[in-house]
């Protein structure tokens, strides 16, 4: 049997002391940036401190009251859809970004539902594991604000809208209903009157946004044949709901997705079935991603910078760390950018 690796002893004060030659008082004042030690020596021992690889432990952090240095973030979804869910790797690429520009941890949790997530900040909350959290996926009728206020953790929600009934959390969201009707706009001009948004989870305020833009655009129009339908994000949904509105005796002219992944799927369906992308059925993905130009024809895509919201989004829970008001930021609205798989309505007659 091989034998029992034990782990590496840490550097402590102490070493740091012997190493600068100085008390173990004096290298807490350097270290803590408390008076009682000269320029000099302040920096021989942060030079030391370096050069042996010391860290303040976590737990003495927390019991001095500095704080746990880490973040949190819980994801209420469905865990086999997140590992090919484009929006959430490059959202935390940009998130854990500026974490690390302060030090900062990320502490990642996957729950089945937001009573769950929930109980997860009730926990960290009293464990003192997280500073403040990061809440994703805003619902319709959502209680996890009313838990963060409740708790006092400094939060922000990211996507879904302002929310004036909660003025101490921060809210980074992007104009989801903006994006939906300049896309419709767009796809209305090139004369597309049936059109189906094969949209996320529904209860999303996201999703809602978007499914309640899309009828009131369609309305607006007088277009009967616009509707959409709620799936998982999942590339098997996607493809099984691609197949069944083709399949039908007035299929669409137009297939809007609410991600790449059912996007690409929806293509190959659409193949299967003989449809010709895009001259009888256009498709647009929500989220552009490298995805979107990796299969043919490359796929039209509502586009934003989501390493950049990441990267708000941290920004702004710092500002709270460091005491900071609560604010309300507003990224740029997605754009719509037409490549090969959209074009004029070409449909087939039905």
């Amino acid at each position: 049997m091989p034998a029992k690796r034990s782990p590496a002893r840490r550097p402590t004060m102490k070493d740091i002391a012997l190493r600068a030659g100085v008390s173990e008082s004096a290298v807490s004042f350097a270290l803590n940036d408390r008076p009682g030690v000269s320029d000099v020596t302040r920096d021989r021992v942060r030079r030391v401190a370096e050069q042996l690889g010391w860290r303040p432990s976590t737990a003495a952090r927390q019991l001095s009251g500095e704080g746990a240095a880490t973040v949190g973030l819980v994801l209420a979804r469905p865990a086999d859809t997140l590992g090919v869910d484009s929006f959430y790797l490059q959202l935390i690429s940009g998130i854990q970004e500026v974490l690390a520009e302060r030090q900062l941890g990320l502490l990642f949790q996957v729950v089945e539902d937001v009573a769950a997530e929930c109980a997860v900040y009730r926990r960290w909350w009293a464990e003192h594991r997280v500073d403040g959290v990061l809440m994703v996926d805003p619902r319709v009728e959502d209680p996890r604000p009313d838990v963060l206020d409740e708790l006092g953790l400094p939060a922000v929600i990211i996507g879904g809208a302002p929310d004036p009934g909660h003025p101490g959390l921060s809210t980074v969201w992007a104009d989801d209903a903006a994006a939906m009707a300049a896309a419709v706009e767009e796809l209305y001009a090139l004369g597309h009157r049936r059109i189906v948004h094969i949209a996320g989870l529904p209860g999303l305020a996201h999703t809602e946004h978007r499914i309640r833009t899309l009828r009131a655009e369609a309305e607006r129009r007088g277009l009967d044949d616009v509707r959409s339908v709620t799936t998982d994000y999942s590339d098997a949904e996607g493809a099984a709901v691609t197949r069944r509105v083709l399949g039908s005796d007035h299929p669409p002219t137009c297939l809007v997705y609410d991600n790449d992944v059912m996007a690409v799927a929806g293509v190959a369906v659409a193949g299967d079935l003989g449809f010709s992308v895009p001259n009888e059925v256009s498709v647009v993905a929500w989220e552009d991603s490298a995805l979107c130009r990796m299969v043919k024809p490359w796929l039209s895509a509502l586009s934003r910078d989501t390493v950049e919201f990441g990267r708000t989004a941290a920004r702004e829970l710092t500002s709270l760390l460091d005491g900071g008001p609560a604010r309300t930021v507003q990224v740029p609205v997605p754009r719509l950018i037409e490549r090969d798989s959209t074009g004029p309505c070409g449909a087939r007659p039905g």
